[in-house]
């Protein structure tokens, strides 16, 4: 066979071999989807035409579990050095870019979205005019899965957060705080879970960060804290407080310097930055990273 009928390393589609990374990783082709947005069909597809460029079997079935077959782990062991020599590539390539530029999608709630992040977006686009940020809001657990699916470059996330091939880096602490409308006659003296507990409160909906350690802080007392309104929205339920409707239990930073109460015991929350671990940092991706790190106490 001459030398054109033959696989070349430039013929490899870099897509395929993710993929055969991914299976081998998870044990499993669904799973394998899961984390990279396929189908299972479409993640076989891949693996079928691999390992037809190849001509070899790749992968195996071993008690309920996909595991790579010898000519897999050689392919394995190259599959590395070829990642490092594409990073290597990204970010030599970045290195000789004359400006800051590209598109970097940042992921955060919606308290931080308002609050804290306009400043560092302003300062980064003063300094790096070709440099464009977008921002998609949402809970935690959907931004940590669209990092890890590479959906998102970067999230700022509520810890406790988890996920495969992430890592999580501590920004800041928040303090949470009571809110009651103004000279309200029934706003306790002490903010305890047991005097909040049987007053009307208007809550984050279920099922997000936050909500999930509120409710913790009042099980920890004992209390059952039972809301009357659940809300997506931190401006919404600061209207709803200030219309008379109940009170409410917010992170003092989505206060914008007006006053809450301290909680006892005090409630706080951290805030952390989550990338993928094999996220390759190019120099925009650096600067937003480098930001984001100012906010470190």
């Amino acid at each position: 066979m001459g030398f054109e009928g033959r696989f070349t390393v430039e013929k490899l589609n870099l897509d395929q071999l993710n993929t055969f990374v991914q299976v081998v990783r998870q044990g499993s082709f669904s799973a394998a989807g899961d984390v990279l947005g396929l189908t299972q069909p479409a993640v076989s597809l891949q693996i079928r035409q691999l390992e037809q460029r190849l001509q070899v079997r790749l992968l195996e079935r071993v008690a309920k579990r996909v595991r790579p077959t010898s000519s897999g782990e050689v392919l394995l062991e190259h599959v590395g050095r070829i990642n490092t020599a594409v990073d290597d590539a990204l970010r030599a390539m970045a290195d000789h870019a004359q400006e800051i530029a590209g598109a970097i999608t940042v992921g955060t709630g919606a308290t931080a979205c308002i609050h804290l992040l306009p400043p560092l977006l302003r300062e980064l686009k003063q300094a790096y005019p070709l440099l464009n940020i977008g921002v998609r809001t949402g809970n935690t657990d959907d931004m940590v899965k669209a990092v890890e699916e590479n959906r998102l470059d970067i999230a700022l996330v509520t810890l406790p957060a988890s996920g495969r091939n992430l890592q999580l880096t501590p920004l800041l602490q928040d303090e949470f705080v009571a809110i009651f409308p103004a000279e309200d006659p029934n706003a306790p003296t002490l903010f305890t879970p047991q005097t909040l507990g049987a007053l009307p409160w208007v809550a984050f909906e279920a099922g997000s960060s936050t909500r999930r350690l509120i409710d913790a802080w009042f099980l920890s007392a004992g209390v059952k804290a039972t809301p009357v309104m659940e809300l997506g929205s931190i401006e919404a339920i600061k209207e709803m407080v200030a219309a008379g409707l109940g009170y409410s239990i917010v992170p003092r930073m989505a206060l914008s310097g007006a006053r809450g109460n301290p909680l006892t015991p005090t409630l706080e929350r951290t805030l952390a930055m989550a990338l993928r671990q094999d996220k390759p940092l190019n120099r925009a991706l650096q600067k937003v990273i480098a930001g984001l790190n100012g906010f470190k106490k």
